[in-house]
């Protein structure tokens, strides 16, 4: 078994220190891949004087060149065919301008193989049908966000006996349909089967808000469950506590908060970090996070705050194997969260601004101009 298929299909999800050794032969034999296979990050590779086959220890992952998730918003580079790479997935697309990931398909196996996992130790995946209301994307040929596609694969986790969205495309465009939401939920109410609701915070308490105000407080099947992901984006401004969230919708919804589920995630690191009973993003052995100083880039101990680089092995379609995020975030001892997963965690804590991400992604968009990459 090669090391990429045997680190996603290790039986411990969190054994990260277990781990060391297969994720670096896994990082070391993707890294060589990209390198043969891409022009375009074979230059910045070798611009940078970074030997791929070098790759023989942790320490050394973190010498890896990384790129900037707003670099891959203006660039498309590719490892593979178009033809071999079964999936390709954009980001959300803030401001117009989004990455666009190609995923091979043992990448995909490898992916399914860790939901399973991680979703498995959380619950989720049951043989129990459920209701589905989706606080996001109704699927459409037009949209190809990665969002849209995973929030529609959770709902393959049980089997669905109805799925409701709250943002329809309608006249070339999506538009929410908060009040049809409240109404499917007092239906779902009286349902024997269990509801989930996945997807965006910000619409879930939108939803949650709209019922309260108009008292329309249900008592929902044991078993519901809301699952959070894809952050606020463009309603930041309304951001609220967690602690408010789960208040309201116990309230509204009688689910209670360890039935609150969140994740994180990109489009660009396709791995799937699920929160623990504490609400805390214990990180998976499909992973590595280095935290990174926002002025020199150099790696961060733990308690300390910077720049996110998300590490995997996972895809051999686009070399994402380490990129950095425009989010601020802290990496945390495990024994800090108690709840008995031994890995560090991840707590996000903001967003960087863009022309602070945008200076270490200028040495790559220098040299992917000389390799004559593609900007479109």
């Amino acid at each position: 078994m090669d090391p990429r298929t045997a680190l996603f299909s290790y039986p411990d999800a969190y054994d990260v220190k277990g781990t060391d050794r297969l994720f670096v032969r896994a990082m070391r034999d993707c890294c060589v891949y990209h390198y043969r296979n891409c022009p375009e990050y074979r230059k910045i590779l070798d611009s940078a004087g970074f030997d791929p086959y070098g790759i023989k220890s942790p320490s050394d992952i973190a010498k890896l060149p990384f790129i900037p998730t707003v670099f891959l918003k203006k660039h498309r580079i590719y490892s593979m065919p178009q033809y071999r790479m079964p999936i390709k997935a954009t980001s959300s697309g803030t401001g117009g301008v989004y990455s666009r990931i190609g995923f091979d398909t043992q990448g995909l196996y490898c992916g399914l193989r860790m939901v399973l996992k991680v979703f498995g130790l959380r619950g989720i995946v049951s043989p129990q049908p459920c209701n589905y209301v989706i606080l996001g994307y109704k699927p459409h040929k037009s949209n190809h966000t990665a969002i849209a596609k995973t929030a529609y694969g959770y709902t393959l986790l049980t089997p669905a006996v109805s799925r409701t969205f709250a943002l329809k495309y309608t006249d070339g465009a999506y538009k929410p349909d908060l009040e049809g939401i409240a109404a499917a939920v007092v239906r779902n109410s009286r349902s024997p089967f269990p509801t989930r609701f996945i997807g965006f915070p910000a619409y879930t308490w939108f939803m949650l808000r709209l019922m309260d105000e108009r008292g329309m407080n249900v008592k929902l099947p044991a078993g519901s469950k809301i699952m959070l992901g894809g952050g606020w984006k463009q309603f930041y401004k309304e951001q609220v506590n967690k602690s408010d969230m789960y208040a309201l919708a116990k309230k509204v919804l009688d689910i209670d908060e360890e039935n609150i589920i969140e994740s994180y995630g990109a489009a660009e690191h396709p791995i799937l970090y699920c929160d623990c009973k504490n609400h805390h993003f214990h990180i998976p052995v499909y992973s590595r996070v280095i935290i990174r100083d926002v002025n020199t880039l150099e790696p961060l101990g733990y308690g300390k705050t910077g720049l996110v680089n998300l590490i995997t092995p996972m895809v051999y379609g686009t070399p994402i194997q380490s990129i950095v995020t425009d989010d601020l975030g802290i990496l945390h001892r495990a024994e800090e969260c108690g709840c008995g997963i031994d890995s560090p965690y991840l707590e996000i804590i903001g967003r960087a601004g863009f022309t602070d991400v945008k200076t270490c992604a200028a040495g790559a968009e220098e040299i992917l101009k000389t390799a004559g990459g593609d900007a479109q």
